[in-house]
């Protein structure tokens, strides 16, 4: 269960910025599927890493927080070494993208991408989806992770769970009261019933880019800093996209909002607001001391 704590000396407002790197494919859940992971680097075909290059230059001086797919460091090496370099955090989504639904998978997947992990000192994790179960913060706790951005709810909430903090990717109560959080918390319609949209989600600037910003300007202004994430593919265009993606969309509509090309978005945001990774600003929080609520 969640505990709800206080920063005794809170950082200054930022927007925390996040990339859940994945690649252009994990949008579509037709290639599940596939198994080899040489096929899936076929598939890939190099997007991944030219979509590194032009994101980096996208954030200029901004810094944020990478979570990485661990297959996709082991087709590209010099990938984390090259965020890492510009400055930025990196962090841990899964090895191979799919829903982690079960305590074994997640297990299975920070061994198989430990190298790296240990290698540079990843402490935050992204799980897919958003979408994290209770008994995954143990895992994480034992697997030497600081922090987990795995569930939807309101900018300011800090939480801690079996000893990991949560950092939860943002969203707008519009109804009062107090509101129970257990994971999992993901998008869902029984979520925007009961009060919160999500608006952290890339999904939600999709839909209003300029109702984000706002948001975002109104979090700022109240003192607390928000939680968002955009993907690779919604600011570096995959070739033939979003013809790629047609019979995805045909099927599922409700991905449209993830093809829409938010380097606009990003470039406006970063104009506006001061940003950070989500790890530094936990520093500066636990570097000030907290207390329970």
């Amino acid at each position: 269960m969640f505990q709800r704590k206080l920063p005794l000396s809170p950082p200054s407002p930022r927007v925390l910025l996040s990339i859940d790197f994945e690649s252009w494919f994990a949008l579509s859940r037709r290639y599940d599927s596939i198994q080899d992971s040489k096929a899936r680097r076929i598939l890939d075909g190099g997007f991944s890493m030219q979509a590194v290059d032009l994101i980096l230059k996208q954030l200029g001086t901004a810094k944020a927080s990478f979570y990485l797919v661990g297959e996709i460091v082991e087709w590209y090496p010099e990938m984390a070494e090259k965020i890492a370099a510009a400055g930025h955090e990196l962090g841990f989504h899964c090895h191979v993208h799919r829903s982690l639904s079960r305590p074994e998978d997640l297990t299975l997947d920070i061994r198989r991408s430990q190298s790296w992990i240990e290698r540079h000192g990843v402490r935050g994790y992204r799980a897919p989806m958003v979408r994290i179960s209770e008994d995954a913060y143990p895992l994480l706790a034992g697997a030497g992770f600081q922090y987990s951005s795995s569930i939807y709810a309101p900018a300011g909430d800090l939480l801690q769970n079996a000893g990991v903090w949560e950092l939860p990717v943002s969203t707008w109560k519009w109804r009062r009261g107090f509101h129970a959080l257990a994971a999992p918390r993901y998008f869902s319609m029984e979520l925007l019933r009961s009060g919160e949209l999500p608006y952290g989600s890339s999904f939600v600037s999709g839909l209003s880019g300029r109702g984000v910003l706002g948001l975002l300007a109104r979090e700022l202004k109240a003192g607390r800093s928000p939680v968002i994430f955009l993907h690779p593919y919604e600011l570096v265009r995959p070739e033939n996209w979003p013809e790629r993606m047609r019979g995805d969309i045909l099927r599922n509509p409700q991905l449209l909002p993830f093809l829409v090309d938010k380097s606009g978005f990003l470039n406006a945001l970063l104009h506006r607001f001061p940003v950070s990774p989500l790890g530094a600003w936990l520093g500066e929080v636990l570097q000030g001391g907290v207390q329970d609520v």
